[in-house]
C-alpha cells in the first residue's frame, strides 16, 4: 500500500488518467472527489462489497 499525505486542492494521478482530488478536511474525515474515464468504474468499497456478493450467486448458477 502507497500512503501519501496531501492537501486540500492537492491531487493524485493514477495511471495517467484518474485523478484523485482532495476537497476538504474536516476532523477525522476526509472528502475526495474521483475523475475517471467513463469506462472505469468507481464505487465505495461497500457497494464494490454488495455488487459481489450479488455477482457470486450469479456466476454460480450460471456454472450449472
Amino acid at each position: 500500500m502507497l500512503v501519501l499525505t496531501r492537501q486540500i486542492g492537492q491531487e493524485i494521478i493514477i495511471d495517467g488518467s484518474i485523478r484523485v482530488t482532495i476537497t476538504s478536511i474536516k476532523g477525522d474525515k476526509v472528502r475526495i472527489g474521483i475523475t475517471a474515464p467513463a469506462h472505469v468504474r468507481v464505487d465505495r468499497e461497500e457497494v464494490h462489497r454488495r455488487l459481489q456478493e450479488f455477482a457470486e450467486p450469479a456466476i454460480t448458477t450460471a456454472a450449472r
